[in-house]
């Protein structure tokens, strides 16, 4: 019996031995196997200590082809651009969640991304190679401060669907700079701010689709989001906050939008849902600047490009708010805009035009300074085929009409309301074969007892009826 007992408590034991085993088995196999940390550049020699010379250790980031090239938080100092070489390297992103600043304290960009696409944005253009080592270079959450006369932000060439966000860059030359050729590039999300020049440049580039999301674009000296010349299509700016961007009384007139088509090529564009302003003081400001005197092509004597929309934006505080010159296929809709101080929308040499359901106000409150002297008019010259209708028109300085169309044919005004003009309120000067109708034109201003509410001077074959002025 004594035995027997023996015999169960080994048995007991032994039982207990194989099951805490088991579970001890067990619970090795479920628990997760400790990551290995992805290296950051700091793996590679750099120290972010805003001192030392981080150049060579973040350009051995990038050549060891990792891929992913991560900024822990620090100053990092380069003074020469770091060279990402796509199709050596294949798909590269540069990030940080926001707490690495990279001090660029040489001439040139702080980093150049070089492609080898050539074609199109049609899938059929694109080469394999391009998707396999190119495709989709990101930059993600840093900071890019200037420390050279020269020193640029980000530079992208030869590029396919490039993405940058969520960067700041101050302090530079030009914060983003496109060159060459990209294609399907977006810009979300940054701070592009105190830039000696562009804040993004299209430099002489042939580009294709190009969104620009969600940015603060201001206080650049040579102008906000600037496109010069090159062959581009789809560009696309919205809800974007732009201003600023006008250098001082010294600097060329420039623009916090500006779209330079000079014997080049560069349309379908639009502009909408973003708030865009500053400064008057600044000689030849506009928030909007667009010229689209494009090179001639063989199969058409027209010289006007454009297949532009700017709708439903916010405008304030330059000497002309939208300045378009020789253009075609325009719409200007749903915008709000004041202290305009020579005009809120100028347009010249353009044709089929429509400018809708705009509000070009005079409001008081905004008479501060010398707020009271902008005259805020909205003028036509040398345009054909142009519809104005529905807009409302409240005030103008002492010399402007409120809406002056010269020298120009096909011009339909419609349903406009035009109020409390000083002179003129709708004034036509040599303006031939077009119609005025359905627009309320009257002055409540004091003294207003001299002043016009339609003036006619030349042209023919005009009808102006169904209106109601003040008698």
């Amino acid at each position: 019996m004594r035995g027997i007992v023996i015999c169960l408590s080994t048995l007991l034991v032994i039982g207990f031995l194989v099951i805490s085993s088991q579970n001890s088995s067990s619970q090795n196999e479920s628990s997760p196997v400790p990551a290995t940390p992805t290296p950051t550049v700091k793996s590679f020699g750099a120290t972010g200590d805003g001192t030392t010379d981080d150049t060579a250790a973040i350009q051995r980031a990038v050549d060891s082809r990792q891929g992913s090239i991560s900024f822990p938080k620090g100053v990092y100092r380069i003074t020469k651009t770091i060279s990402v070489d796509l199709e050596k390297l294949g798909p590269t992103s540069v990030s940080s969640d926001g707490t690495a600043t990279i001090i660029m304290a040489g001439a040139g960009p702080a980093f150049r991304f070089i492609g080898t696409h050539e074609g199109t944005a049609s899938p059929d253009t694109v080469k394999e190679n391009v998707w396999l080592n190119q495709r989709s270079p990101l930059v993600d959450g840093l900071e890019i401060v200037g420390d050279h006369p020269e020193a640029c932000g980000i530079e992208a060439t030869g590029t396919m669907q490039i993405t940058l966000t969520r960067l700041t860059i101050r302090r530079a030359l030009h914060g983003i700079h496109f060159v060459k050729r990209n294609r399907n590039l977006i810009v979300s999300n940054c701070h592009i701010y105190q830039n000696r020049g562009a804040g993004i440049f299209y430099d002489h580039v042939n580009i294709h689709q190009s969104n620009i999301v969600g940015c603060h674009i201001s206080y650049n000296a040579g102008g906000g989001v600037v496109v010069r010349k090159g062959d581009i299509r789809n560009i696309q700016i919205g809800t974007c906050d732009i201003e600023g961007n006008m250098g001082d009384e010294n600097s060329e007139p420039t623009a916090n939008v500006l779209i330079d088509s000079e014997d080049a090529s560069v349309g379908e564009i639009a502009i909408v849902g973003c708030t865009i302003q500053h400064d008057h003081f600044a000689p030849g400001s506009a928030n909007i600047r667009i010229n689209e005197h494009a090179r001639i092509r063989p199969h058409s004597e027209e010289y006007r490009d454009g297949n532009i929309t700017i709708a439903d934006n916010v405008l304030s505080d330059v000497q002309t708010n939208i300045e378009i010159t020789s253009a075609r296929g325009v719409t200007v809709t749903g915008n709000t805009m004041w202290k305009g101080y020579t005009h809120n929308i100028r347009i010249d040499d353009c044709r089929n035009i429509l400018v809708s359901n705009n509000v070009l106000d005079r409001n008081p409150r905004y008479h501060y300074g010398d707020g009271s002297t902008a005259k805020v008019g909205m003028l036509l010259t040398n345009c054909d085929g142009c519809t104005i209708s529905g807009n409302h028109i409240n005030g103008t300085g002492n010399e402007t009409a409120a809406l002056e169309i010269r020298d120009s044919r096909r011009m339909n005004v419609t349903n406009c309301t035009i109020l409390d003009f000083s002179t003129i309120g709708l004034l036509l000067n040599n303006v031939s074969d077009s119609r005025v109708s359905d627009c309320l034109i009257q002055s409540d201003l004091p003294n207003s007892e001299n002043a016009h509410s339609i003036q006619v001077s030349g042209g023919k074959d005009n009808q102006i009826v169904d209106n109601l002025f003040k008698k």
